[in-house]
């Protein structure tokens, strides 16, 4: 019996070539499964402005009906003329660009400054004993309690607001890598041991790889606290920033405006860890 009978393929013989552009897909089509997954993000994208797409509808009736007076709650128009006003002043950009430099800043030191510490804690058995005890009391601290102190120590300058918002970075990254790497599996560690790596070499191959998924949750958790310690660090003699305008419109009640930094505040803060979500799940890919 021919192969063509056990296979159910016809038997006239066909070249490699041929085989090949008969299989290949045709040039400029795209592959079924990325335009699966593309279409996927799309429908999770919609379905996540589904919730605020709903907020926006109720604040629009229940100020448009008077169940709120503009006084307790203006309007969504009244919010965007607020934002245009500020944009015509050439306001509203300088205090958007000032707070996210303060919080990248901020965020980039606290977070180096806890993977250091997190690999000392975590790596080595007298460091964890001898420091764990005061990095714990330390994190219990409100932020508030550090304004005195930083205006007293450093005055009131950048340098005060970058250091709050570095320390409510700092305790997030501290805590997930320190944890991370106390639960590196023992076995894989000494694998690579009995491979000649050790040191530095065993933290960068080994260790460290291991707790990339840790590692950027805890840097995800780390950047939503820079954004929540932005508010308290532009309370130390601030004239420019989201945190200004909201204490400052405070003062003056100007409600619209205060509605509109927390709204700018909640945007652009979902803007960075989305950013770095995308680094988070390139990095998984590659390391984990």
């Amino acid at each position: 019996m021919s192969p063509g009978h056990l296979t159910g393929r016809s038997a006239v013989p066909v070249s490699a070539q041929g085989l090949d552009a008969a299989e290949a897909p045709v040039p400029g089509t795209p592959a079924g499964p990325a335009r699966g997954r593309t279409a996927r993000r799309t429908g999770v994208v919609l379905l996540g402005l589904v919730v605020p797409a709903l907020i926006l509808l109720a604040w629009h009736v229940s100020t448009a009906s008077g169940f709120f007076r503009p006084s307790q709650l203006p309007s969504p128009a009244s919010v965007l003329a607020a934002a245009v006003d500020l944009v015509e002043r050439g306001q509203l950009a300088t205090h958007i660009l000032i707070s996210t430099q303060r919080v990248v800043l901020g965020f980039v030191i606290g977070s180096l400054l806890g993977v250091l510490a997190g690999a000392l804690l975590g790596l080595s058995r007298l460091a964890d004993v001898l420091l764990t005890p005061t990095v714990g009391a330390l994190r219990a601290v409100p932020s508030l309690a550090w304004v005195p102190l930083l205006v007293l120590w450093i005055g009131i300058n950048e340098d005060s607001k970058v250091t709050l918002i570095s320390i409510g970075a700092f305790f997030p990254v501290f805590t997930t890598l320190y944890l991370g790497l106390r639960h590196v599996d023992r076995n894989l560690v000494e694998a690579a041991r009995a491979f000649g790596l050790g040191g530095l070499r065993l933290l960068t191959t080994v260790q460290l790889p291991a707790v990339v998924p840790a590692l950027f949750s805890g840097l995800r958790l780390a950047l939503a606290q820079s954004w929540l310690f932005l508010v308290a660090a532009e309370l130390i003699a601030s004239s420019m920033g989201l945190g200004f305008l909201l204490t400052d419109s405070q003062q003056t009640g100007r409600v619209d405006r205060i509605l509109l930094a927390i709204i700018l505040l909640a945007v652009i803060g979902k803007t960075t860890d989305a950013l770095l979500g995308v680094a988070e799940r390139r990095a998984v890919r590659r390391w984990a």
